[in-house]
């Protein structure tokens, strides 16, 4: 369950703190979509600030480590200008935001906001192609550690989620609500195995038993489902480059 009262809590003293220099809290991720899991899942919250200096944030800096002794991550912090001159590098994080938000308090900041969908299909790619060579490097280093090759599935799969689902957002598609949907949806447009990366899934949500699983197996198809998803992407860009040529 989604801890509302320690969020109510933080709500309540970051408003004392920052007093008038608070423009708007957002809840965001999953917290909001739905797919929160205690132990496992953070409380993502995105506060709005009229002066996001080094003084103004000094005022909040108490109850940022208030929030950290709840075992949970300081809250983004931006300006609204900020915000707005931000939709051509952070594509993926404001459309997730845009997507799965809960206003807390002031204005909904960025219900509005405009993102480039070219943009958007680039960073896609960027993310996909950085994330597959680090897997690799990771991969190589964890050879005939069954302990260390599950730890990198398992830190890794929840970005992968997230990729794989704007990866389907950048293929045309419109996103399912859940992140296994979205994966077996993406598999069906590109045509690869989904079920490595839905077994790493349940592996990390304690839906499943990982000694009763091989890990170099399901790690092989893991890779191979990033190289594919990655490839698919790769190819829609050079088509929609074809196109305006």
């Amino acid at each position: 369950m989604v801890p509302n009262e320690k969020i109510d809590e933080f709500v309540k003293r970051i408003r004392e703190a920052a007093g008038p220099n608070i423009e708007g809290i957002i809840l965001f991720g999953s917290g909001v979509a739905g797919e929160f899991h205690p132990g496992l899942s953070d409380v993502n919250l995105l506060c709005v600030l009229r002066d996001g200096s080094y003084a103004a944030l000094q005022a909040l800096a108490p109850v940022a480590k208030w929030w950290d002794r709840q075992k949970q991550p300081p809250p983004l912090c931006m300006t609204r200008l900020e915000l707005e001159r931000s939709t051509d590098v952070f594509t993926i994080e404001l459309l997730d935001i845009q997507e799965h938000h809960r206003v807390l308090f002031g204005d909904d900041v960025v219900q509005g906001l405009r993102i480039s969908m070219h943009v958007h299909r680039v960073q896609v790619e960027y993310e996909l192609r950085e994330k597959l060579i680090l897997l690799r490097q990771q991969v190589l280093l964890a050879s005939g550690n069954d302990s260390r090759l599950w730890d990198l599935l398992l830190h890794s799969v929840p970005s992968f989620g997230t990729l794989f689902r704007h990866a389907l957002i950048a293929l045309g598609d419109s996103s399912p609500p859940g992140r296994r949907e979205a994966v077996q949806a993406l598999s069906k447009r590109v045509g690869f195995d989904p079920s490595a990366i839905l077994q790493a899934l349940e592996v990390r949500e304690h839906k499943a038993n990982s000694k009763k699983m091989d890990v170099n197996d399901i790690a092989a198809r893991y890779l191979a489902a990033v190289e594919k998803v990655t490839s698919a992407v790769d190819e829609a860009l050079d088509s929609e480059a074809s196109s305006r040529a």
